[in-house]
């Protein structure tokens, strides 16, 4: 029937869960550092269950929030990690691309504190530089506000390969951003720029089907992968958040999970995944359902 390309779930809460350390606000990079090896066995487990993609252990490797920790020094050794750990999944599994994970400056979620892009601009471009030649794509994740979009975007632009960019819209309105400014806006902003595929990103499942109208609109392929939080938090809405502030959802199972995709996937959507709490068994849910209904998962 349709060809659906079918991304992984959530790095940073899979290492965390069997990490079984306290969480801190370096998540998934201090994971990474303490225990080697364990992001390329998650990722091998993402690949099992039927991902194509795997997405770099990459999305809070930025300056800023190393230099808080006073590791800013370990900068390109982790980057170096985080690819070497991907491409040892890749390896084992025999296929799959590498995605590039461009995450947000400071926090997740933040619009209001987000650098203007004198300040932005540099700093992704010095993140986008390590996935030049060496990933299949870069994917812009948790993108939150017209101007985050245009300082990611253009700074992505200078790895010279193709962009994904991923908006995080309200938990109560999947038509805005979480700045509160139009989804719509902002992928036709994207677009513009020259992104090949549009995605909603680490948003509640429920909101996603109208986001996907509005990332519909743009033409090019659209997708969306959720979290499975109760919501996102005031106590995370805070410098240096740490995930012990934000809870899973009791009815986020598999099937549940899948359910909500099937819908997605029948609306248009093409690509598909899972953010925060998604785990391998979600993933698996998914591809089943998929080969069930017809579809090709590349």
């Amino acid at each position: 029937m349709t060809e659906i390309t079918l991304l992984d779930g959530g790095m940073g809460q899979e290492l965390v869960h069997r990490a079984g350390d306290k969480p801190t606000a370096l998540w998934s990079t201090q994971v990474m550092m303490d225990r080697p090896g364990l992001v390329a066995e998650v990722s091998s487990d993402f690949f099992a269950a039927g991902a194509t993609i795997a997405t770099l252990n990459s999305y809070a490797v930025q300056r800023d929030r190393l230099s808080v920790a006073g590791i800013e020094e370990k900068f390109d050794t982790l980057h170096a990690m985080a690819l070497q750990e991907a491409q040892n999944a890749r390896a084992t599994h025999g296929s799959g691309r590498i995605a590039g994970s461009l995450g947000p400056l400071g926090a997740s979620y933040r619009p209001d504190i987000h650098p203007g892009p004198d300040v932005a601009v540099p700093i992704y471009s010095e993140v986008a530089a390590k996935f030049a030649g060496k990933t299949d794509l870069v994917i812009c994740e948790t993108v939150v506000s017209l101007e985050h979009t245009r300082c990611i975007i253009e700074a992505a632009r200078s790895a010279n390969m193709p962009i994904w960019c991923a908006f995080s819209v309200s938990d109560e309105d999947g038509s805005i951003l979480r700045s509160g400014e139009p989804l719509e806006e902002a992928v036709m902003i994207a677009k513009d720029m020259g992104v090949e595929a549009v995605l909603a990103n680490c948003s509640t499942p429920e909101v996603i089907p109208e986001a996907l109208s509005h990332l519909a609109k743009a033409d090019l392929p659209y997708g969306a992968y959720a979290n499975g939080f109760t919501k996102i938090t005031d106590g995370f809405l805070k410098a240096n958040p740490t995930v012990d502030a934000l809870s899973k959802r009791h009815d986020f199972t598999p099937e549940s999970y899948a359910d909500h995709v099937m819908k997605w996937v029948d609306q248009g959507a093409t690509l598909v995944g899972g953010c925060c709490e998604v785990s391998p068994a979600h993933i698996a849910e998914i591809a089943k359902r998929l080969r069930a209904a017809g579809h090709t998962i590349v």
